[in-house]
């Protein structure tokens, strides 16, 4: 093959001139590509590093859990009184048997450490619906009577920063969060807050303490949602896992919250803020 081309050009140099302009066509475009990426690399670092300059460090971690510990006393203070409805589901799985049960149940807060619930329906097992979901409401009222000595506080934990994220437009301060003591209702793990309200918005934990020698571990995800100015629980879904080879998993579902006419913005107020992002004429 070579050795006829060979004989051709040989014959016709039109040929060379046809092969080497060819050539050179390739290695103009492979120029071109190299140059655009060239181009491109130049174009893109000094951008770069542009945002890198404009982009805002987050504050220091103690800074940030001062102002969440300022804002939940402050949310608190402003809360007041307010009813919700809640959904229980426990389901178990392992040793004797597989069991699950519900319960709907009516919530009213009337302070910060009262709460009372009225069970409106229950259903499945009646030994998990009474010796475990009936229990945990029980739990819930004593912790809230003990929520100093139980909160989000340097007092009850140490604070990391651990990074930031976006998430549906929000940015969100990620700390890592270990608890000084290995308390019953402390909690070790990774709280989402949000850096504008100061609130946290996403809990992944597991306890600071086995509740018992029969649980090898659980896990915990709790999220908030965000109801006027006040972040309150949206859903908590808890994994717990036995020694004996079984599991439990129980969820739990915020809804229907109904604030007090107090919590709530007041037609003034909105009028007036509506009043003050118009533009001027």
């Amino acid at each position: 093959m070579i050795w006829s081309l060979r004989q051709a050009i040989s014959r016709d140099p039109r040929l060379l001139r046809a092969r080497f302009a060819a050539q050179t066509r390739r290695l103009s475009a492979v120029n071109i590509c190299l140059g655009l990426s060239i181009l491109l690399a130049a174009v893109a670092a000094p951008q770069a590093a542009t945002q890198q300059l404009h982009a805002v460090a987050p504050p220091p971690v103690a800074d940030i859990v001062q102002q969440l510990v300022a804002r939940n006393q402050e949310r608190a203070r402003l809360l007041g009184p307010y009813t919700s409805l809640r959904e229980y589901h426990l389901q178990y799985v392992g040793f004797p048997h597989a069991a699950q049960a519900s319960l709907v149940v009516d919530v009213t807060c009337e302070s910060n450490t009262s709460i009372q619930f009225h069970v409106i329906s229950e259903s499945g097992s009646h030994f998990l619906a009474n010796r475990i979901l009936k229990r945990l409401l029980k739990a819930e009222q004593d912790a809230d009577r003990e929520r100093g000595d139980n909160g989000l506080t340097p007092a009850n934990y140490n604070f990391t920063l651990e990074r930031t994220e976006t998430d549906k437009g929000r940015k969100l301060y990620v700390l890592q969060v270990d608890p000084w003591h290995a308390k019953a209702l402390l909690y070790r793990g990774t709280i989402w807050v949000d850096a504008q309200d100061y609130a946290v918005v996403k809990i992944d934990a597991e306890p600071a303490r086995s509740p018992s020698f029969w649980i090898r571990n659980t896990e915990i995800h709790h999220t908030y949602q965000k109801i006027g100015d006040f972040w309150l629980p949206q859903q908590d879904r808890s994994q717990t896992r036995v020694r004996l080879g079984g599991s439990a998993l129980l969820t739990i579902k915020y809804q229907q919250y109904r604030l007090s006419s107090a919590a709530l913005p007041s037609p003034d107020a909105t009028n007036q803020a509506s009043a003050d992002l118009s533009p001027s004429h």
